[in-house]
């Protein structure tokens, strides 16, 4: 990319160039996120088919651990792609219309998405998927762990750890829920 001389760079071009790029960095971690949803799922599969086959019920201890890193990287990338669109809404947005005095909005569309009446049922929709994904099955399993013949105090001391690790995660998902 060539870079333009010197009197071509204007506050208003460098913060086009910075919605650019925000932008680009807000699309690659909403399909990041959305695919670590899917790659939670087959890997919770995974464990939970051998388990089944092996017979082995301790493995069923690695789908907390799975739902935790995951779960942790989803809510991360959850919420800086909300803090990029807040970023937008409020910094961004206002100060380029005040540089070109524009009488509507800039990037309106940052808010008029929001304004769907639809918009809170899907939002606790999807906190109920996260919640299902990321700690209500992870607790299956290990409920499924409690309830076989192969408990060991190790493994129940660390299943009751990974318990407590979860309701953290889970108690981070609702706090950091949009409302």
């Amino acid at each position: 990319m060539a870079v333009p001389p010197a009197d071509d760079v204007t506050e208003g071009r460098l913060l086009l160039a910075e919605y650019d790029r925000i932008k680009e960095e807000q699309k690659t971690r909403i399909g990041f996120r959305d695919n670590l949803l899917y790659f939670t799922l087959a890997a919770i599969t995974a464990v939970a088919a051998i388990t089944v086959e092996s017979g082995k019920a301790h493995l069923l201890l690695a789908v907390p651990v799975i739902s935790l890193v995951l779960g942790w990287t989803y809510l991360v990338n959850d919420e800086k792609i909300s803090t990029i669109g807040c970023y937008i809404r409020d910094r961004l947005g206002p100060r380029l219309a005040e540089l070109t005095a524009a009488r509507d909005p800039v990037f309106a569309w940052e808010t008029y998405h929001r304004d769907d009446a639809n918009r809170t049922t899907r939002k606790r929709l999807q906190a109920a998927v996260d919640l299902f994904t990321y700690l209500a099955l992870p607790m299956i399993c290990v409920t499924a762990f409690w309830c076989s013949r192969a408990t060991h105090p190790l493994l129940v001391a660390v299943s009751l750890a990974q318990t407590l690790a979860l309701a953290v995660l889970g108690w981070q998902f609702l706090r950091y829920t949009e409302r």
